[in-house]
């Protein structure tokens, strides 16, 4: 928006406007205004630790609260701003809570839901977050047009209603039976649990948390013990597929969506609707994606989704490539051009949303075991806020130096990460959260990292595995 920039930002809103032929890949290239973006994403991969210690002593309730909290307080200070620093601070805050709320929900909602649906509720947690992204692009497209500098105060300070929900949403909820029994509330655990399943036989399963917690309690330093050779699997997935996640490029689309339209020639309004037109796909396929989660699993979305991403990011380097060239001067963009572009970024975005978008945070949160899934969580979450703070802090810098070839620098990656599931990661569909242990024993590769010792009930919960599909 012209006011915020003009206000906070006038390099870039000087650039933005000058006719002269400067080179569009670095219209928007500006420290400031990547610090301000990316400050969120910092703030937010220190909270991560700290929140995995209130998450496990605490409660998942506790930590959501906090996250509530420190949004609103950001939100507020975004919203008023009258200075950069204020900006930062206000983005800051956002981080924190963001860290709180992206250790503790995932967990929460993998620890109340039904196995049989696990996938399916967790990825309500995607939806929520694509639903969030579009009613932001849509409100941002109309108050652009407010006149006088409100408008942005509005996009800014408007982040105060969905931290007013997870703030009351944190204090009306039940903890989980999970967390419950973790803090020795047995008793108020099971009658929670009977009250969440809605039946009163819930002696097996209450039984099953109860030893998975006992011997969590074993453990004394679940940090440590992340080392430990027969968490390798668990410990490269909590590394390895936030990483990936980050580096299919969808941050660059999603957070610089108006800047890409704008730089590949829209106007700023077109920019902001086509901004409008991600969102709605990003929705759409996240639906599909909980449809399909429980029922084809969780690799044919991860595959089928990479190498779509891979054919998309292929067709949008060739076409920026086409008309902006190394100079960054395409001239006059064809209407046709501009629609080609908007659609197979789309695709892209379609590709992503039903597939490492939300498998990237539901398939890290059912496969840590009890005693190191507060740790594991964190690292997890770290290591995702960390490559989003450095992509969002160096990608307006790619663009201007490696211009349409920063397109083909997250297609190669894609292109890895794609390989890496088909060879690597196993299938969780359908499996309790508390036997996930099998996956990795019956893995070609990662079963040379675990014992029978170590997951006694492997064979156990196979045979009724086996069982339960031939009733």
């Amino acid at each position: 928006m012209d006011p915020f920039l003009k206000k906070f930002f006038p390099s870039v809103h000087g650039n933005k406007h000058e006719n002269s032929s400067t080179n569009k890949y670095c219209r928007y290239n500006s420290e400031k205004l990547t610090m301000f973006t990316s400050s969120l994403y910092l703030a937010a991969l220190l909270s991560s630790i700290v929140a995995s210690t209130v998450t496990r002593k605490f409660g998942r309730k506790l930590s959501m609260l906090f996250g509530g909290v420190l949004f609103c307080a950001g939100a507020i200070l975004n919203g008023f701003a009258q200075a950069v620093w204020m900006l930062i601070v206000g983005r800051m805050l956002l981080g924190f809570g963001i860290g709180f709320a992206n250790q503790s929900v995932p967990l929460y909602l993998s620890e109340m839901a039904p196995y049989k649906f696990r996938g399916a509720l967790n990825i309500g947690f995607q939806l929520s977050i694509t639903v969030g992204i579009l009613i932001a692009e849509v409100l941002n497209y109309f108050f652009a047009k407010i006149k006088g500098g409100l408008g942005w105060r509005l996009s800014l300070g408007g982040a105060m209603v969905p931290a007013l929900i997870i703030t009351v949403g944190s204090l009306v909820l039940p903890d989980t039976p999970n967390s419950m029994i973790e803090r020795g509330k047995h008793d108020v655990a099971k009658k929670k649990l009977i009250r969440i399943r809605g039946v009163e036989d819930v002696e097996e399963e209450f039984s099953d948390l109860v030893a998975a917690s006992e011997t969590s309690k074993l453990v004394e330093h679940p940090w440590r013990n992340l080392l430990q050779r027969k968490y390798r699997p668990h410990l490269s997935m909590a590394i390895l597929i936030p990483f990936f996640q980050q580096l299919t490029g969808i941050n660059v689309i999603m957070f610089y969506a108006p800047v890409l339209f704008n730089t590949i020639g829209f106007g700023s309004d077109a920019s902001l609707m086509s901004s409008v037109i991600t969102g709605i796909v990003n929705v759409g396929a996240t639906l599909v994606s909980i449809y399909g989660v429980d029922k084809w699993g969780r690799r044919f979305l991860f595959l089928e989704g990479g190498i779509q991403m891979l054919i998309c990011q292929g067709v949008v380097t060739a076409a920026i490539a086409a008309k902006f060239g190394v100079d960054g001067n395409p001239g006059e963009l064809p209407k046709w051009y501009a629609i080609v572009v908007v659609l197979f970024i789309c695709i892209y975005v379609a590709g992503f949303a039903w597939s490492w978008g939300p498998l990237g945070w539901l398939v890290p949160s059912e496969i840590f075991p009890l005693e190191i899934r507060s740790a594991a969580q964190s690292v997890n979450v770290s290591v995702n806020m960390i490559f989003t703070f450095i992509i969002a802090q160096a990608y307006l810098e790619m663009l201007c130096h490696m211009k349409f070839g920063s397109f083909l620098f997250f297609a190669f990656f894609v292109l890895v990460m794609t390989i890496f599931v088909y060879f690597f990661l196993p299938e969780t569909k359908n499996i309790p959260i508390e036997e996930m242990g099998r996956v990795w024993k019956t893995h070609w590769y990662w079963s040379r990292f675990v014992s029978n010792d170590e997951y006694p009930n492997v064979q156990m919960g196979m045979a009724a595995m086996e069982g339960l599909k031939n009733m």
